[in-house]
C-alpha cells in the first residue's frame, strides 16, 4: 500500500509540474491541452481504483446522506462520464452545443440524475464566474427542462447554449 501511495504522489507531482509549466507559458495552447489530458487520465485512473475497491470509494463518500456502496460505485461512474464530457469540451473536441447534446442523453438515465442531485452541494462552493459553475448551472437547467417537458421527444427539450464569442 505504501508503494501505491508513493506512486500516486509521484504521478500527482508530475501532473502538477506539467500543468504549472503549461499554464505559465503564454500562448501555449498545445501544452495546456496536453496537461489537461494528463490530469484527466490521472483523475480517471483514480476513479477507476475507487470503483474497484470499496475501501477507496469511502474516501470519496462526501454525500449528505447514507449511500450504499453499489450506488456509490454507480455515482463514481456517472461522475467519470460527466467529467469525460467536460474534458472533451475543455480541449476543444466538443462545442458547447455538442456538450449539451451529450449531457441531454446522460440525463435520460435515472442513476445519473440521482448522482447529480446527490452532488448538488458539491457545486455550491464554486465561484459563479467559473466555467464549472456555468456548466453545472446549464446542467441544472437542462434537468429542469426535461422534468417539466410535456413531450416524450426528450432529444428536442431545452435550448443548447449560444457559443461564447
Amino acid at each position: 500500500m505504501a508503494t501505491q501511495s508513493a506512486g500516486i504522489r509521484r504521478m500527482m507531482s508530475a501532473v502538477k509540474a506539467r500543468f504549472t509549466s503549461a499554464v505559465g507559458t503564454p500562448g501555449s495552447r498545445r501544452r495546456k491541452r496536453a496537461a489537461l489530458a494528463e490530469q484527466h487520465r490521472l483523475s480517471f485512473d483514480l476513479l477507476c481504483k475507487a470503483m474497484a475497491d470499496p475501501a477507496l470509494a469511502e474516501v470519496l463518500d462526501t454525500y449528505e446522506s447514507e449511500i450504499p456502496i453499489d450506488k456509490q460505485r454507480q455515482f463514481l461512474f456517472a461522475n467519470a462520464l460527466y467529467v469525460n464530457n467536460l474534458h472533451f469540451y475543455r480541449i476543444g473536441a466538443l462545442s458547447q452545443a455538442e456538450l449539451y447534446g451529450h449531457l441531454r442523453v446522460m440525463c435520460q438515465n435515472k442513476v445519473f440524475r440521482e448522482y447529480w442531485e446527490a452532488t448538488r452541494h458539491h457545486r455550491k462552493s464554486l465561484p459563479e464566474t467559473s466555467e464549472e459553475f456555468i456548466l453545472g448551472r446549464m446542467m441544472d437547467d437542462l434537468i429542469q427542462d426535461l422534468t417539466d417537458a410535456d413531450t416524450d421527444e426528450w432529444w428536442v427539450v431545452g435550448e443548447p447554449p449560444d457559443e461564447p464569442a
